[in-house]
């Protein structure tokens, strides 16, 4: 049996942003747990435009082998920004760095506008490298990013699917 390894990934420009404050809050209630690795992906630097960057490259690895990985972003233009793009772009399930595990897509937003982005812009790119995305992605009012509300009713129907995904996966009783 092993214990379930979970990540945040947030694309979010301004570190410390909400955006990590709502990832953070969605690995918690998903799994009743801290993630094992939180990577505020404003806070790596340079070493993003280095596809042979050893500190980028073991991030990779780690996000890469993790069971969960909550991969979050602000809404920019109606898609996700250019910095997690930057950071998946090193995914290449062909090459073995592909994503293993499953993946829950978090976007927030101004308005209620672009509530589709999650499924329409991450989800696809996360199934292309390999994830397991087995419920819709999840859009959050940036107004009420830290209100529990704004993620009760997804929870509600995403914890007992990723739950169970988690368990078959790892063993681990959810």
């Amino acid at each position: 049996m092993s214990i379930t390894s979970v990540a945040v990934v947030v694309g979010n420009p301004k570190p410390g942003s909400r955006t990590l404050a709502s990832a953070t809050h969605l690995a918690r209630e998903l799994t009743g747990a801290e993630p094992d690795l939180v990577l505020d992906l404003a806070t790596v630097g340079a070493g993003l435009l280095d596809p042979r960057d050893a500190a980028v490259g073991e991030l990779v690895s780690q996000v890469a082998a993790a069971d969960l990985v909550v991969v979050a972003c602000p809404t920019y233009k109606a898609t996700y920004t250019g910095l997690l793009k930057l950071f998946l772009d090193r995914f290449a399930p062909a090459h073995g760095t592909g994503l293993s595990g499953i993946a829950v897509p978090l976007m927030l937003g101004a308005a209620p506008d672009h509530a589709l982005a999650p499924e329409l812009t991450l989800r696809p790119v996360l199934t292309e490298i390999g994830a397991v995305v087995p419920v819709r992605g999840l859009y959050v009012l940036d107004a009420a990013h830290d209100d529990p509300a704004s993620y009760a009713d997804w929870l509600a129907s995403a914890r007992p699917v990723v739950s169970a995904l988690l368990a078959a996966r790892t063993g681990v009783p959810a």
